[in-house]
């Protein structure tokens, strides 16, 4: 039986390039509202890349912590780079780009 953090990284991988999902999304998908369980799950991530974590922010469109960081430049040049447009720490056109299960 795989664990609460297994779950949240098999479900974490399948987040594509160049979209976005949030710690709520995912703990919706788990049917819990565990969602700072979910960031400790991706804080605690051993597989990154394989487990994109950047690729899940806050549920307001804001980043959320990386590395143990609150607004993280390097999760933001992460998304960036696969052609997320983030500005001021926030993701642009967010609903357009979130990634529901």
């Amino acid at each position: 039986m795989k664990t609460f953090n297994e779950k949240v990284w098999e479900l974490t991988k399948r987040i594509p390039k160049g979209k976005v999902s949030t710690y709520r999304e995912i703990a919706r998908k788990l049917k819990t509202k565990a969602y700072r369980a979910v960031g400790q799950a991706l804080k605690c991530n051993p597989y990154t890349p394989i487990v994109p974590c950047h690729r899940v922010i806050a549920s307001d469109g804001s980043l959320g912590g990386f590395g143990g960081k609150m607004r993280s430049p390097k999760k933001m040049r992460l998304l960036k780079r696969e052609g997320v447009s983030v500005k001021d720490y926030r993701i642009e056109e967010f609903e357009r780009i979130l990634h529901r299960f």
